[in-house]
């Protein structure tokens, strides 16, 4: 069970809870997010419900069970498995990754140090983010990113929470294993917020193929050079771009020869050229595909799909 890696961390009161949704539920629980003294929200399916105090979901937050100080204490403790200490860098980012690849994310009183964010301290809220995956969804996706065998570079575009990462993961598994048309390829992860991989201890937690090599937690600029000069890869792999340097990085591998996936958030092609630096980047001529994903008629549909002179490819479309 994919919760069941969340459940163990749990307070014992939400733990109950979660672990007697009926199945069908737990399977489509994306978020459970606990703020202190306030009700405890799930994302189930793309809606909002809360807890009541006997475990039921309700739309309203009226006779709901409120998340206490001591359950954030208790979470954290396993979390970080009673020292605190050892989850400094990650509390440091904001986030912490768990066994199963799922990340919590963290908010509270930020402490800086000349300028930057020293830590986090006196945690207030919880983000927990289920961490599925889904083999063969890239499937029917890698016949619009190949060429004569050759990987096309592609950018994927899609508000939050409609599959990048789902996708993205999945796609590195399918070229990382090869398939009866395409030769495995040497694919290398710049998982900047343990998201596609789900690193722990450096380990990755989701299946992302036998040739796949992943820098865990490293700036994706700075990432990309490294794996460019270290691991030489055929395909290189990261998410969420929309910093200059992102796309410095993205020229440098297009010009050594390596096929780059990557992610952005936006509604539309039109939306990301709308921002300067990513529009930038796609103007340089980097991308050869540009996917849009959508939530209809299901999580990860894709909505549409263009060449690198930013026409639409209808019929390529219809074949998803």
């Amino acid at each position: 069970m994919v919760i069941g890696d969340v459940t163990r961390v749990l307070p014992d009161r939400i733990r109950r809870w979660v672990g007697d949704f009926p199945s069908d539920v737990q399977n489509k629980v994306e978020e459970i997010r606990l703020r202190i003294n306030r009700p405890v929200e799930c994302i189930v399916g793309g809606r909002s419900f809360f807890i009541t105090g006997e475990g039921s979901l309700v739309p309203s937050d009226e006779q709901t069970a409120a998340f206490t100080r001591e359950e954030a204490v208790q979470l954290m403790n396993r979390l970080s498995l009673h020292s605190l200490y050892t989850m400094e860098e990650e509390m440091r980012r904001g986030y912490i990754t768990i066994s199963g690849g799922h990340r919590v994310g963290i908010a509270g009183k930020v402490v800086l140090e000349g300028g930057s964010v020293k830590l986090i301290r006196d945690i207030t809220s919880f983000n927990i983010r289920i961490a599925r995956e889904q083999p063969g969804v890239a499937e029917r996706v890698l016949p619009l990113l190949v060429n004569e065998q050759v990987i096309r570079s592609t950018l994927i575009i899609s508000p939050p929470q409609c599959g990048k990462t789902t996708l993205l993961r999945d796609l590195a598994r399918l070229l990382s294993t090869g398939t009866s048309r395409l030769p495995g390829r040497k694919v290398s992860i710049v998982d900047e917020r343990s998201e596609i991989a789900g690193c722990v201890g450096g380990i990755p937690q989701k299946n992302v193929g036998p040739r796949t090599d992943v820098l865990d937690g490293c700036p994706k600029a700075e990432g990309m050079m490294m794996m460019i000069r270290s691991m030489s890869p055929d395909v290189l792999i990261t998410d969420e771009i929309g910093r200059a340097e992102d796309g410095y990085a993205l020229e440098e591998a297009i010009h050594a020869g390596i096929s780059v996936i990557t992610t952005a958030h936006g509604k539309d092609l039109k939306d990301i050229m709308r921002r300067p630096t990513l529009s930038r980047i796609a103007q340089s001529g980097v991308f050869e595909r540009y996917l849009i994903l959508g939530r209809r008629p299901s999580i990860g549909s894709i909505q549409a799909v263009y060449d690198e002179n930013f026409t639409e490819r209808r019929k390529e479309r219809m074949l998803c």
